[in-house]
C-alpha cells in the first residue's frame, strides 16, 4: 500500500501505544509504532510528517529511563509529547521534572488555553484522564503553558515555534473526553497531513503485490476461521487463485456449526478459487483433552496437536514456496516494535514454521489493525457474519469450559452460546457489543423441573463493552433479553439449570473466563 505521509510513534513503554496508533489511523493518517530508540539516520529515512512519544512507567530520572537524543527535536518534525513523553522532552530541552505534590489518578478539569492550534475548537474545559506522579516544575526554554488543572500547573505546554506540543494527560483514551479532536488537531493544525490514507485502495494495492511477489509459486495458509485468516486467505485466493492451499484444522472446539460455515463460504461457495483441505480429527483433540483441567495445560496441548495436525497436512501436499499469516499490526507491535517481528505463531503455541517446508513468509495484513482488517474483508465480499465474528480464542471452547473438556461439555456449551448469540442479535445488539460469549462452569447445583429435582450445570453469560480491549466494561444488557436467553437455554439445552450473567468489568477481571 502506498504511504503518502507517515505518522511515527515512539513507544517509550506506554500501555496505550497501540491506541494511539488507532487514533491516528481513524483520521485516515497512516502511522508507525517504533522503539524508542530507533535511530536518527532511521527517522530521517522515513521523512515522518509528525512524531508521538508515547507514555511510559518510568521517571526521567530514573538510572535506566528510556532516552531520546536532543537532536531529534532540531528536525524540523512536529512533536507531540504524551505523559512520560511530556516529561521527556521537557528534561532533554533543559527544563526541570519533580515529585508531584498530589497524585492525580482519574477524570480532571483541565483548563485549556484556546489561542493553542492543539486546542482549537475545545471547550474552556474539559473532564481528563490524568495519571502521574511526576510534573512538569520548570519548562524549557521557549515554552509556555497552555493547559492547567487545579493541582498540576503545567497540564500542557508548548513551542509554537519550534512545533513541539507535550500534555501530561492522554487525549487517546476513551476517557478524555475531547481527545480526539486534540490530536486531530495536532495531526491537521499543526503537522499538515492530508488524511488522506484509506482502505478503499489496500486490496487492490495488495493483490498487485502479492501477484509480483508470488509469481508462478504455491502458497500455503493455516486457515482457523477467524477474522483475520480468513481475510488473508481472501486476499490470496484473489491474487494468486489455486496457487494457494488453505488447511483448516477443525479440532471440534469451535462455535456451533462455524466448521461447515468456513467450509461453505471457501470450499462450497464458489466465491473463491483455492484448495481447500479441513481436517476432521475433533475425536483427536477430546482424547488429549481427557482428564486436563488446568487452563494453560489445555492452550499447550492443543497448541502441539495443532501443529501435529497441520504438519501432516502440509507433508501431504509438499514443498511450498511461500507460507501464510495472519498477522495484523498489533501482533508486529507486540512482538518487536517494528524490529524483525518474531514469525506469529498458529494461535500463539509457537514452533509452526520449524516444520513446514517453505522458502518465504507472506504476513499480507501487517499493517492493519483489526477495524482495517475488517474493512478489507467486506471489499473482499466476505459475508458479514464472518467479517464481524465475535472474538475467538485459539483454543476455542476449551478455555470457556471450566474444568475437564469432554465431548458432551462441548455440545451443551456449543448450543447455549449458539442460543445466546442468536437471541443478542435479534434485539440488534450485536454490533453494539464489544465481546459476548457463553462459558460453562465446573459448578452444579440443585434446581427443579418439572416436578422432579435436578443436580445440573451452571452456565454464565458475559457481555463487555470496549473500545479497545484494554478495559472493558460488562454490557447492561435488556432484562427482557436475558430472560429469554435464559428461558431458552434450561429448557432446550440438556444438563444446564441455572444462567448467571457476569457483571464484572477489565479489571479486575479478563474477558475470557481462562
Amino acid at each position: 500500500m502506498e504511504k503518502k505521509e507517515l505518522i511515527l510513534v515512539l513507544d517509550f513503554g506506554g500501555q496505550y501505544n497501540q491506541l494511539i496508533a488507532r487514533r491516528v489511523r481513524e483520521c485516515n493518517v497512516y502511522c508507525e509504532v517504533h522503539p524508542y530508540n530507533l535511530s536518527l539516520e532511521t527517522i530521517k529515512e522515513l521523512c515522518p510528517k509528525g512524531i508521538i512519544f508515547t507514555g511510559g512507567p518510568s521517571s526521567v530520572y530514573d538510572e535506566h529511563a528510556p532516552k531520546c537524543c536532543a537532536e531529534l527535536f532540531e528536525l524540523g518534525v512536529p512533536i507531540l509529547g504524551i505523559c512520560y513523553g511530556a516529561q521527556l522532552m521537557t528534561d532533554v530541552l533543559g527544563g526541570q521534572i519533580g515529585k508531584a505534590p498530589v497524585r492525580e489518578y482519574g477524570k480532571m478539569e483541565v483548563t485549556f488555553d484556546t489561542d493553542s492550534l492543539l486546542f482549537q475548537g475545545n471547550r474552556s474545559t474539559s473532564v481528563t484522564w490524568m495519571s502521574h506522579t511526576d510534573y512538569i516544575e520548570h519548562l524549557a526554554d521557549g515554552f509556555k503553558v497552555s493547559a492547567h488543572t487545579p493541582s498540576c500547573p503545567v497540564a500542557a505546554a508548548e513551542n509554537a515555534e519550534k512545533k513541539l506540543y507535550l500534555v501530561q494527560f492522554h487525549p487517546e483514551v476513551v476517557h478524555t473526553e475531547q481527545g480526539v479532536e486534540i490530536l486531530h488537531n495536532f495531526l491537521f493544525r499543526v503537522c499538515g497531513c492530508a488524511g488522506d490514507w484509506k482502505m478503499d485502495s489496500f486490496v487492490e494495492t495488495s493483490i498487485q503485490a502479492i501477484r509480483e511477489k508470488v509469481g508462478s509459486g504455491k502458497v500455503l495458509l493455516a486457515l482457523s476461521g477467524g477474522v483475520d485468516s480468513s481475510v488473508a486467505a481472501a486476499l490470496l485466493s484473489k491474487a494468486v487463485g489455486n496457487q494457494l492451499t488453505c488447511v483448516f484444522v477443525d479440532h471440534g472446539l469451535l462455535r456451533k456449526n462455524e466448521g461447515d460455515e468456513v467450509e461453505e463460504v471457501f470450499s462450497k461457495s464458489g466465491m473463491f478459487h483455492l484448495n481447500f483441505v479441513r481436517a476432521n480429527v475433533q475425536e483427536r483433540f477430546y482424547e488429549k483433552l481427557s482428564g486436563v483441567t488446568e487452563p494453560e495445560k489445555k492452550r499447550k496441548i492443543i497448541g502441539e496437536e495443532f501443529i501435529r495436525v497441520f504438519e501432516e497436512e502440509a507433508k501431504k501436499i509438499g514443498a511450498v514456496d511461500y507460507l501464510v499469516q495472519g498477522t495484523i499490526y498489533p501482533d508486529v507491535i507486540e512482538s518487536g516494535l517494528g524490529k524483525s517481528a518474531v514469525i506469529k505463531s498458529h494461535h500463539n503455541v509457537g514452533g509452526l514454521p520449524d516444520y513446514v517446508d517453505f522458502k518465504e513468509i507472506i504476513e499480507p495484513l501487517r499493517l492493519l489493525f483489526k477495524d482495517e482488517v475488517r474493512k478489507a474483508g467486506l471489499e473482499l465480499g466476505l459475508p458479514p457474519h464472518l467479517v464481524y465474528r465475535q472474538p475467538f480464542p485459539g483454543p476455542g471452547l476449551a478455555i470457556r469450559i471450566i474444568g475437564e473438556v469432554t465431548a458432551e461439555k462441548i455440545k451443551m456449551l456449543q448450543d447455549a452460546d449458539a442460543i445466546y448469540r442468536e437471541e443478542i442479535a435479534k434485539a440488534g445488539l450485536d454490533r453494539e457489543i464489544g465481546q459476548y460469549f457463553a462459558a460453562l462452569t465446573n459448578m452444579r447445583s440443585v434446581g427443579v423441573m418439572g416436578d422432579e429435582r435436578t443436580y445440573d450445570y451452571a452456565v454464565a453469560l458475559r457481555a463487555v463493552t470496549t473500545t479497545d480491549f484494554m478495559t472493558a466494561e460488562a454490557a447492561k444488557l435488556p432484562w427482557d433479553v436475558l430472560e429469554r436467553v435464559t428461558s431458552r437455554i434450561v429448557n432446550e439445552v440438556q444438563h444446564i439449570n441455572r444462567v448467571m450473567y457476569d457483571c464484572t468489568g477489565k479489571p479486575p477481571a479478563t474477558i475470557e473466563w481462562e
